[in-house]
């Protein structure tokens, strides 16, 4: 960055009268990148998201002047990537139930159903061949489609329209105060070893060294500790904490692990052979490696009864939790899975047989599932899910199954979180 010539101070040699504003100068050169950048921000918080912002700029494209026209051309090819774009290779942007389709072609463009039926014709935004299509559709809704040019068609793909309204306890609150996050990697692991994996510790509000708290365990942890992500534990976390609706907690947010050569943002290779496994190896690897390091790197204390540790997981993170408690109810005595894959990916059907026979353990149990929930060879989730709420009935067990229309993933969840937290820990002060 360039320091304006009346910033400079030659041979590093300040005279006494330039001192001052010669460092005043240099702190505002210094900082105003930084007021630029976040004035951005806030330009960008204060404009819609994309779907709903162009369908609203279509409704007055014929009034738009060029410049306006430009700018949402720009805002188009930035959101989705030009070689995207060129390559017919942009995936569509769903906001809440608005979809949005972006091609670029030279001919005239529509978006039809898998089986022909026409959904709507493309809009031309620029002379390069920018098009777009912005539709509202019905909550729910898994949707098959082509873009076709010229009637030949050009990318192929779904959409699934799933929109939850997030609740009040899964909003930052400005007067509840926040916990803090602190990651690290973990690359030493014996019982998975040749992986590494990144792990974020949460300490509730106003945490003091050797203060006694509950644990919570969470798969997938990176996605789920974020603020202002899907599921928004933390935030949760605040607020319950705060409304003392459960107890104060320490949160061990844990991502699957990846090969060395892997990035950070890549899929884990080692995630289905961790989590879907039957067997106490994940959580040997918990109570040997994760939580030791946890209590080496932060002054933390966990209460030491069963009843206040829990763990928590979606898909295979949810057959993962429930595979741990199952092995050892002398630690983990609570279990939350949404949409948990027990199903035949290795050998996790079992489960209901085995709920029915093995003598009833102390464990509470949490499932949620969707009505739109995967159906594949390796099985039916929502039947699966239904498998295993029946065992856990026919034996007894304290559980509790929740039932909304998503489909595969975290939406669903997200909107019944702080409830399915408030029952699972009712019992804990």
């Amino acid at each position: 960055m360039a320091i304006p010539a009346k910033c400079l101070v030659m041979r590093g040699v300040i005279h006494p009268p330039m001192r001052l504003n010669s460092l005043l100068c240099l702190l505002l050169c210094l900082l105003a990148p930084l007021t630029l950048i976040a004035q951005e921000r806030k330009n960008n918080a204060q404009m819609p998201s994309l779907p709903r912002h162009v369908a609203t700029a279509l409704e007055r494209l014929p009034k738009m002047s060029a410049p306006e026209r430009e700018k949402l051309h720009q805002q188009i090819v930035r959101a989705f990537g030009l070689k995207n774009l060129a390559q017919g290779r942009a995936a569509p942007k769903i906001e809440q139930t608005t979809v949005l389709w972006a091609v670029m072609d030279p001919k005239p463009a529509q978006i039809v159903q898998e089986d022909g039926t026409l959904i709507g014709d493309m809009t031309a935004l620029g002379a390069d061949g920018l098009q777009v299509f912005v539709k509202d559709l019905p909550n729910f809704t898994e949707l098959r489609y082509r873009v076709e040019c010229g009637g030949m068609p050009r990318m192929a793909g779904s959409v699934q329209v799933e929109h939850f309204e997030p609740t009040p306890e899964s909003l930052a609150q400005a007067d509840v105060p926040q916990g803090t996050l602190q990651t690290f990697e973990w690359t030493q692991s014996k019982v998975f070893p040749d992986t590494l994996r990144t792990v974020t510790v949460y300490l509730p509000p106003n945490h003091t060294p050797g203060e006694e708290t509950c644990l919570m365990i969470w798969q997938d942890g990176t996605r789920h500790a974020e603020r202002t992500g899907g599921m928004r534990v933390p935030v949760v976390f605040d607020n319950l904490i705060h409304q003392k609706a459960i107890p104060r907690m320490v949160g061990i947010f844990i991502d699957p692990g990846r090969r060395p050569k892997q990035k950070p943002g890549d899929k884990a290779a080692n995630r289905s052979f961790e989590y879907d496994s039957l067997g106490d190896a994940y959580v040997r690897f918990l109570l040997t490696e994760i939580i030791p390091e946890v209590e080496k790197r932060h002054p933390v204390k966990f209460r030491p009864q069963p009843e206040a540790w829990g763990i928590a997981g979606g898909s295979s993170g949810g057959i993962c939790a429930f595979t741990a408690a199952w092995e050892r109810p002398d630690k983990f005595r609570k279990v939350l899975s949404w949409v948990g894959s027990f199903v035949d990916l290795r050998g996790g059907h079992a489960y209901p047989s085995m709920v029915r026979l093995a003598e009833r353990k102390p464990l509470r149990i949490y499932l949620q599932d969707g009505t739109n929930d995967l159906d594949n060879p390796f099985g039916n989730w929502p039947l699966a899910n239904k498998q295993m709420a029946a065992a856990l009935k026919f034996m007894n067990y304290d559980f509790r199954i929740d039932w909304n229309a998503g489909f595969h993933g975290s939406k669903g969840m997200a909107p019944l979180l702080p409830e399915a937290l408030r029952w699972l820990w009712r019992d804990v002060k």
